[in-house]
């Protein structure tokens, strides 16, 4: 295929993914905690707010005029254009927060090529941070002051492992809720921070793995570009590299064997702790 833009050039583009950030921050900042919110049930049931509308409308009008080559996925609105090169966009990430008043939610912006998450943006205005990524131009985060490099942990052993795990129902209705309680018994510490900031929280070194399930691509496409240029490892639940595999396991990448092995071991298979641990007999 004939490419349009040097896919090696890459800071043009998170330069837009940056200014989209922008846009997406002055439509959902302001709605966030606002007493006439308008929330609705989408046909699969999960909520959608006005919110969601206007930030993912006024960022495929940029896109459509800055990158009308382009293609865009988003979560409100479909996919439209070229799948080669794709602007994959979740306007509001953690839906549920937003409504709640409750301030872990973001924005995700992701440039896919070839199905790839090359570059990624992913602000989150009401903790007032930010971070991104693109290939040879590392991965950075920024709060109130200047940006700074960030890169994954060096953790080596999953006992000194940190991990989220989304949530307990996921797990449960994934038929994998056995692989996440052998999982806490293998590791340091867990627990379910949820949503996009996990990822994040992975891409600065301060968990070592996340995983969930039932994930579209603008769930995870963003992240999956942080992670890796911060020097992680992202892929699907069984290990594929994709981004569509409706699944997602991001780790270090120092571990993400370990972890693909501990959580793909059948549970008969594992030590009983209660047994480890009782007296011997007599």
């Amino acid at each position: 295929m004939t490419e349009t833009r040097a896919e090696a050039d890459f800071q043009s583009d998170l330069d837009l993914a940056l200014r989209l950030a922008d846009a997406a921050d002055a439509q959902s900042l302001p709605r966030f905690d606002a007493a006439d919110l308008n929330v609705s049930l989408k046909a699969d049931h999960s909520h959608v707010t006005d919110a969601d509308l206007a930030t993912e409308r006024a960022l495929r009008e940029i896109l459509q005029a800055e990158r009308p080559e382009d293609g865009i996925l988003g979560e409100e609105f479909g996919t439209s254009g070229d799948a080669h090169r794709q602007w994959v966009i979740d306007p509001i990430d953690g839906t549920a927060n937003f409504l709640r008043g409750v301030p872990m939610w973001g924005t995700m912006i992701s440039l896919a090529v070839d199905g790839v998450a090359k570059v990624g943006v992913v602000s989150m205005p009401a903790l007032g941070r930010r971070w991104w990524a693109a290939p040879g131009l590392g991965a950075w985060a920024s709060t109130d002051s200047e940006p700074r490099a960030i890169r994954v942990s060096d953790v080596a052993s999953l006992d000194d492992a940190s991990v989220s795990f989304q949530s307990i129902a996921q797990w449960d209705e994934a038929g994998h809720l056995d692989a996440l309680v052998a999982l806490s018994r293998r590791v340091w510490r867990d627990r379910a921070y949820g949503d996009v900031f996990s990822y994040m929280m992975l891409a600065e070194g301060r968990l070592e793995m996340v995983a969930e399930f039932d994930v579209k691509e603008y769930d995870i496409a963003a992240a999956f570009a942080i992670v890796a240029e911060a020097g992680g490892t992202a892929t699907a639940f069984d290990g594929t590299a994709t981004l569509a595999g409706r699944s997602a396991l991001a780790t270090n990448g120092v571990l993400h064997s370990a972890f693909l092995e501990q959580l793909h071991t059948p549970a008969a298979a594992l030590p009983d702790p209660a047994r480890q641990q009782s007296p011997a007999a007599p």
